[in-house]
């Protein structure tokens, strides 16, 4: 498949059902979850900066972000996005310098995050970033991300409506998609669904709808975050514990040949 291919592909997968999203952080573990029936991959900034050595909140060189992003896409066949922070930059002509590079690995969408900025500097840069995108001729997904919730930006009796604001703020700005972190109450996703104009992503989080119930909510994307992630650390951490102690240090599930097998192609 041809990136244009792959960039169709991943808008249609927003269009109808509920889109699941288990986040990668290398290319080890992308080629592994395109292994289990993946329909697209996206990657988790918190597990790719962790596997690079550094704290998730964009300390993350742009260099080691492009340079894993190439090593995913060499190895999987389906679409790539790739959870892009802040923009490792607060201008925005530089955020959509950045992005280009990541479109030259082959990466078809983006998420792009307000986090504790201004709603407009996130719309400027998706304005830059679509206008960048049309130049080169890309149909990029961008995934405009709102902290409202996550960081409790606002209380809880405005949260929806601060978060439905900013939804056509960034729809106006070109953004594709709305990725609402935090979101969970099954009215306030349901509100949201209704008036954001643009295809709601949510994370995975203890208490939220069953994946069944948020597609019936009309939910279009679900993403695991970095909870994948944190449990390959939590359960590396425990076998490496125990083998430090002394105990065998084998695996329940995988084997070498199984694992090696995947990326024998």
């Amino acid at each position: 498949m041809t990136s244009t291919d792959h960039a169709a592909t991943f808008r249609q997968l927003h269009q109808h059902g509920l889109l699941l999203l288990a986040n990668a952080w290398d290319a080890g573990s992308a080629r592994l979850v395109e292994s289990l029936g993946a329909k697209a991959i996206a990657t988790t900034s918190a597990g790719v900066a962790w596997a690079n050595g550094y704290a998730d909140g964009s300390h993350l060189p742009v260099q080691r972000l492009i340079d894993t992003a190439a090593s995913i896409a060499r190895v999987i066949r389906v679409p790539l996005s790739v959870d892009f922070e802040d923009g490792y930059a607060s201008d925005p002509a530089t955020v959509a310098d950045n992005v280009a590079r990541v479109i030259d690995t082959g990466a078809v969408g983006i998420n792009i995050e307000d986090g504790a900025d201004s709603p407009d500097l996130l719309a400027a840069k998706i304005e830059h970033i679509k206008r960048m995108a049309a130049e080169r001729g890309v149909d990029l997904f961008v995934n405009a991300r709102t902290d409202v919730y996550l960081r409790g930006l606002v209380g809880e009796d405005r949260r929806v409506g601060e978060t439905l604001a900013r939804a056509k703020r960034y729809r106006d700005a070109g953004a594709d998609g709305f990725f609402v972190p935090g979101l969970a109450d099954a009215d306030e996703i349901r509100s949201v669904v209704a008036d954001a104009g643009l295809p709601v992503n949510i994370m995975s989080r203890p208490g939220l709808p069953s994946a069944r119930d948020l597609e019936a909510l009309g939910v279009r994307r679900l993403s695991a975050g970095a909870a994948i992630s944190i449990s390959a650390m939590d359960y590396v951490a425990g076998l490496a514990g125990s083998f430090l102690q002394g105990a065998d240090a084998t695996g329940k599930t995988l084997d070498y040949g199984s694992i090696n097998a995947l990326f024998d192609r």
